[in-house]
Parts: structure tokens; sequence; C-alpha cells
């Protein structure tokens, strides 16, 4: 790693990958580390400080660097998915305890929190996204130790201030965690706003590939509940593989790139169709008309993000035959591929969503923004 203490550009930080350098060969890509365990010096003591790949793969170092250094954060965990990642700040709480999460957020977690989450005795209630005098009245004194954010929120992409869920955290004795993947950090440092965790499905935008699937946490400081979230990941094992973790390293190295072009493309589309025929509403914070506006632009720098819905005219029907038409934009989950996605986001989720049914997601990819222009205006025709 460079002696430089000179605070560099994020840009810098993700394409030098630090400048770390592999330290038997001095090579600039590093190697990957199976071994799962570590031998002892005879007097017991282990002279690398590793002891069984679970905590301590040389794999995890230089991406944790990299997140810390992004988020601005103390310490940073691998995990095996972004999923494991969210549980392991959730199973941190005590059965009784009480958490307060937003209406629209990613499904699969609201669906864990209603299902297996009440069922270990956390209490869960949900607030309408941007309403913080409803996540007033929702935190329960003496009880509440949580507050989860997304921002933006799938899949519509409405913008909660964290600096206001994170004055609410403080006076309640809460931690606030964020989900930052779609942001980034490149686009939004939750920590610098007040909260206390960020969360990432790594699998998105910072491996960016669609070939890896990972998850992190990132902590403003390494205290007590951190330390819970850290025996959750040793004793719960879910860790990334070691080839996983090198190849996050090589997408982490692009990810300025990808994350610009991502979203100069979904805001030209964005643009773009708003006011289309066929389209009832574009969904983008980086509209001067998305209900959010104002809290995005002062809360992300440089650029609103790859992701954008659409609400087709015709309803559910119109969405997915239009989802049917489209060639470039691959029907597919998942988002912060390099390809462009398309989804129809209600049937996925299936009953109790709060999607609407004529609601399709779009992930914009790094391809030509004239090529998706004539995707969708073909795939629109005839609705």
């Amino acid at each position: 790693m460079t002696d430089n203490k000179k605070q560099l550009n994020p840009d810098t930080v993700t394409a030098q990958a630090l400048g770390w350098l592999e330290e038997t060969h001095k090579g600039l890509i590093p190697g990957i580390f199976p071994s799962t365990t570590y031998e002892r010096e005879p007097d017991g003591e282990y002279p690398s400080g590793r002891v069984y790949s679970r905590d301590h793969n040389p794999n995890y170092d230089q991406p944790e660097k990299i997140l810390c250094e992004l988020e601005r954060g103390a310490d940073a965990l691998l995990f095996s998915s972004g999923m494991s990642a969210a549980l392991a700040v959730i199973q941190s709480l005590r059965p009784g305890d009480h958490m307060v999460a937003p209406q629209v957020m990613y499904w699969s977690l609201r669906k864990w929190l209603v299902t297996v989450g009440v069922s270990w005795g956390i209490e869960i209630s949900f607030v309408p996204n941007g309403d913080v005098a409803a996540l007033k009245a929702a935190v329960v004194p003496g009880k509440t130790k949580l507050l989860w954010l997304e921002t933006p929120a799938n899949p519509t992409w409405v913008i909660d201030d964290i600096a206001a869920w994170a004055e609410v955290a403080s006076a309640a004795g809460a931690c606030l965690a964020v989900d930052n993947t779609v942001a980034t950090p490149l686009l939004t440092q939750p920590l610098s706003w007040g909260a206390d965790i960020v969360m990432h499905s790594a699998t998105k935008y910072l491996n960016g590939h669609s070939d890896v699937l990972a998850g992190a946490l990132v902590t403003k400081k390494d205290d007590d509940f951190w330390e819970k979230v850290k025996v959750n990941r040793n004793a719960g094992g879910a860790v990334l593989g070691p080839f996983e973790a090198w190849l996050l390293l090589r997408g982490m190295r692009t990810v300025s790139l990808r994350v610009q072009r991502a979203s100069e493309n979904a805001m030209a589309l964005a643009q773009h169709f708003h006011g289309h025929q066929d389209i009832e509403e574009v969904l983008y914070p980086g509209l001067p008309s998305h209900r959010d506006h104002e809290i995005a632009a002062r809360q992300m720098t440089g650029g609103f993000g790859g992701m954008l819905s659409v609400r087709i005219k015709g309803g559910e029907g119109a969405a997915m035959a239009t989802a049917a038409k489209l060639d470039l934009f691959k029907r597919a989950t998942s988002l912060g591929g390099v390809e462009s996605l398309v989804e129809h986001r209600a049937s996925i989720e299936g009953e109790g969503t709060p999607c609407p049914p004529d609601l399709l997601r779009l992930s914009i990819g790094i391809e030509n923004v004239n090529d998706l222009f004539e995707d969708m205006e073909q795939a629109l025709g005839g609705n």
C-alpha cells in the first residue's frame, strides 16, 4: 500500500485499488489464496495474525479497505451476499427489540422481516417513505434499537433524507443502517450524513459484471454493536470465497467509470421518455418532476444512479407486453451490471407487494444510449 497520506479521489482509489502490490512478487494484481487454515508457531502464536479463513482470508483485505476508504468508515466486512450482510446487522438485535424500516424497500429483505424476523421475536414497524413524522411516531422509547433505511428505494426510487433519519436514530439511541447498493459510495456516503452502518449488495454495482454474489458492511466506528455483527459473520459462516473476493476486487477497479456511464444513460433515458405518450410516469430522482428531487440533489453528488422505473399506460398487461418486446434490455432480475435489464417487479414480488402493477424496473447499463432509446421506442409502439 502506498504511504501517500493525501486524500485521493474515489476514481483513483478504485482504479488503483489503493495502490497495493502483491507482497511476494510485487504484482499489481493480488494472488488468490484458497487456504482455509494457517500454521501456528511452536509457542502457539500465529505470526501472520491469521487463524482460519472464515475471518482472515487475505483476499478480503483489499476490497474491505477500499470500501472503508470510499465510505469513510472505520471497518468493513465482506459477506457471501447482500442478504447475509443485512441479516448480520438485524440478527444482532435481541428478541423483543424493535426496528423501523420503510414500506418500499428491497422485497426479499422485507419478506424475511415479516416472516422469519417476527418469528425470532423482532418487532418491526414499516413507515411511509419520506414521512419523517411517521418515522418519529413509530419509534418506541427504550425498545427501538435499529432503523433500517434504503435510499433510493427499490423499485420506485423514492429518496429519504438520511440526515433526518440519523437525527431520529440518535435521539432514540438506535443504530441507523443504510442500504447504499443503488447509490454506491460514489454518489452517496451515508456515514457522512449520520448513518452508523452502510450495507451493499456487492453483487450489483460494486462488482458490476453479473458474475459474483457478494455483500458488504461498513461501519462508522468499531463499537459494541459492530462487534456483534462481526461475531454473526464468523459464527454464521456467511463469508465470501477467495476467488469471489478476487473477482469482486477486479470489478471494483472499474466501478467509477461504470456508475458514471450508467447514471448518464439513465438520466438521458428518463429525460427522453418523460411525457412519452405510452408512459404514465417516469420514476427517476434526477428528474425535477420526481417527488424527492430536491433531497436527491442535496444528498447525491455526481449523478442520480443507473436505476429508473417506468409506469406504462394501459396497466399490467401493457407493461408485460412492453417487456416482452424489448430486445437489448434483457428480462432478468438483479441490477447494476454492464448490461441493461428489465423486470416487471409486481409479478416477481407477488402477493402483498406495494409495487404498482404497471411498473417496469430498468437497470441501465453502459451500452450506447441511442440503441437503448430505439429498443424502448420499438417496444412501446402500439401499446
